[in-house]
């Protein structure tokens, strides 16, 4: 595989053209790539082996909860976790979902994916817990977030919205990132995790992580769609009522073979991050 090709001038460049980018698309009426679909179609059967394909998002997971808890925690808006609605969008086969699903401060959870393979798995895999078989406990969807009715009430919209491993497989991200946003309910979370584009993403996770050590399948992932923070800020400082008060959390980690996952403050400007992005409260609670 050739290296990318990133002068200081050049990177600048891409960058530039990559924060137009997640801005400007708007044209598609689906942010659901076929070929996305297809590729985790594939691996679909090997979702729940913590030794399989999956295995680092198996690992991340705990992660996903430190990081959500810690923006729950922020002031001046700092929220009583109980009872909490999650959205999961891109759920795949349900690592995350089933998770959250357990947690007794959870209400319920929606997990969606447009992958037909991925959700028939996460359902198989949900029944083997009598617990997630609790009416309104957790409910797959084989959709894309766009097919969901967007919500009227901050009753019908949820206290967190959960994009994880999820934005750097989409084509058109700026308008799938505008229709994830009307789902957070005032002073709910919209909690991500990417990958940021640099020259040392590329290594990792192109050279090391596919070709070399083989940790994820070939193909996953895509360099030239990765998303760095800065330009995630910049999206959300557009938009209106996101990220008031200090209600915005960024942070890095980093996987070290034979470890895990770690946080690394700083760590998003060069590899994988967390996101996080409060909407305002409502000065008029419904």
């Amino acid at each position: 595989m050739g290296a990318p090709r990133l002068s200081a001038l050049g990177n600048c460049s891409r960058l530039a053209r990559g924060f137009h980018a997640l801005r400007s698309y708007a044209t598609s009426s689906s942010s659901v790539n076929p070929t996305e679909v297809s590729h985790f179609n594939a691996l679909a059967s090997t979702w729940w082996d913590p030794y399989g394909s999956s295995r680092l998002l198996h690992l991340m997971n705990p992660l996903r909860h430190d990081f959500i808890s810690s923006c729950h925690a922020l002031k001046p808006h700092s929220t009583t976790q109980e009872g909490l609605r999650y959205l999961d969008i891109g759920c795949g086969g349900g690592i995350f979902a089933e998770s959250a699903a357990r947690l007794p401060n959870t209400a319920t959870v929606t997990a969606i994916d447009p992958s037909m393979g991925v959700i028939e798995v996460a359902k198989q895999h949900a029944r083997k817990d009598p617990i997630l078989q609790e009416p309104g406990r957790l409910e797959y969807l084989n959709k894309a977030i766009e097919d969901l009715e967007v919500p009227q009430l901050p009753k019908e919209q949820y206290d967190v919205v959960s994009l994880f491993e999820v934005v750097e497989h989409i084509s058109t991200p700026a308008i799938f990132l505008r229709s994830c946003l009307p789902f957070v309910k005032p002073g709910g979370w919209l909690i991500l995790s990417t990958i940021a584009r640099t020259w040392t993403s590329w290594l990792t996770t192109k050279v090391l992580a596919e070709d070399v050590m083989g940790l994820v399948p070939r193909g996953t992932h895509d360099w030239s769609k990765y998303i760095n923070e800065h330009q995630l800020r910049a999206f959300f400082e557009a938009q209106d009522g996101w990220g008031a008060n200090g209600g915005m959390k960024v942070l890095g980690c980093v996987y070290v073979p034979g470890i895990g996952w770690r946080m690394v403050a700083g760590g998003e400007r060069w590899g994988n991050y967390f996101f996080g992005i409060r909407r305002d409260p409502s000065e008029h609670p419904a």
